[in-house]
């Protein structure tokens, strides 16, 4: 078993922010806050029965990334979006499929599909902005943060900025009382995230074993009043594109996470202990999965632009024919972004989008005359299908772990 220090509690005092509760909830005065090891320079060296997890974790990831250019610009969009809808799951954010797609697309949407639809660009900010600089900072952290929460009805107001009371997790809404976990105080949380950021940019750590543990410390952490979850998760995939294991595309480990929470929750409060490895190697397995499963999406979605041209027929050069070609790229595409991006004028765009949608190429999402949106109908029901293999792909590997 890899040593790793465990955190330590202190009590700390406490008054009510929140007025309500019970009696012990308006009367509680002291509190027991935890207080996580300073990691950034912590000595770290894998197990050895980690160590071919580890390493096949890392040739999976590489394998997602190595197609050809053409590919990869198809397959990233799709991907950071399946790993936006697992990790908004995790936070018991549901939307289904197509109003995910209609936030995208800047339509109407429910309030969980625009958060998940914030998520996806958070998740893309952070990891594009770690991978530009070569480095993570403060600055990045905060910026996806800002974007994840913009239009959060409830906490868009502490968007982009660390906490500045105490939070908990667990128990009551109105105290800490009888709670699972109370990360550290509030005037703690930047030396913390800036020991954090040290240990982010180290290359002296296997890169799952870094992402596993770095994303432990910050839910540890949780430096933020919400958010924490899935700006946490999104600092796993940004560990790998730093590290170079992942330069285009982001693996979506969430859906695999999501697939077995309870393994997943269990290994972040055995972090808390000083257990790190079941940590790691859970991690390492949802790389494995997930990469391999990416790697069948991809397959499946390279076939689909010939598989339109054949159902709809269209004129060589047409409206129709060149909206086919956006489509892998653009799977969510509304009138206004089909004009733009053919220069075509509104007439003929409908009635390609009318031809294809007859053929099945494509779906409405809006039920409206005026600023349609539509799907692709095979890349929407690729993304769930992606999501269900990997789950599959989780619950048979937990039921041959025991």
């Amino acid at each position: 078993m890899t040593f790793w220090p465990a955190h330590v509690t202190e009590p700390r005092p406490y008054r009510q922010v929140k007025r309500g509760g019970s009696k012990l909830d308006r009367t509680l005065t002291e509190i027991q806050v935890s207080l996580p090891p300073k990691i950034g320079e912590q000595p770290y060296s894998a197990s050895p029965k980690l160590v071919s997890a580890l390493e096949t974790a890392v040739a999976d990831l590489r394998e997602v990334d190595s197609g050809s250019a053409e590919s990869l610009n198809t397959m990233a969009s799709f991907l950071v979006r399946t790993e936006s809808i697992a990790s908004s799951k995790i936070e018991s954010i549901e939307a289904s499929t197509e109003d995910f797609a209609r936030a995208i697309a800047g339509s109407k949407a429910n309030q969980s599909a625009t958060l998940m639809a914030a998520g996806a660009k958070a998740i893309s900010n952070l990891i594009d902005e770690v991978g530009v600089a070569g480095s993570f900072n403060k600055v990045v952290i905060l910026a996806a943060h800002g974007i994840l929460l913009a239009e959060d009805e409830v906490e868009s107001r502490f968007a982009g900025k660390f906490r500045e009371v105490q939070n908990w997790i667990g128990g009551s809404n109105y105290s800490p009382h009888l709670a699972d976990y109370i990360p550290p105080p509030p005037e703690l949380v930047d030396e913390y995230m800036d020991d954090l950021i040290v240990f982010l940019n180290r290359d002296d750590i296997p890169v799952v074993a870094q992402a596993a543990i770095g994303h432990a410390q910050f839910e540890s952490i949780h430096p933020f009043t919400d958010g924490n979850g899935r700006i946490g998760r999104a600092i796993i995939n940004a560990v790998f594109r730093r590290r170079g294991v992942s330069r285009r595309v982001v693996t979506p480990v969430a859906s695999a996470l999501l697939a077995n929470q309870a393994a997943y929750f269990k290994t972040l409060v055995d972090y808390r202990a000083g257990a790190i490895d079941g940590l790691i190697l859970n991690l390492a397995l949802a790389a494995q999965i997930s990469g391999r499963e990416a790697l069948v999406s991809a397959l499946n979605i390279e076939t689909m632009p010939s598989a339109w041209v054949h159902m709809a027929k269209p004129r060589a050069g047409s409206a129709a024919e060149r909206i086919i070609n956006l489509l892998v790229m653009h799977p969510v595409l509304s009138a206004e972004q089909a004009e733009k991006l053919l220069g075509a004028s509104p007439q003929s765009i409908y009635e390609a989008m009318d031809a294809l949608e007859r053929a099945g190429v494509v779906h409405e999402l809006t039920n409206r005359q005026r600023n349609k949106v539509w799907g692709a109908t095979a890349v929407l029901a690729e993304l769930e299908s992606l999501n269900l293999r990997i789950a599959q792909a989780v619950g048979r590997l937990s039921r041959s772990l025991g």
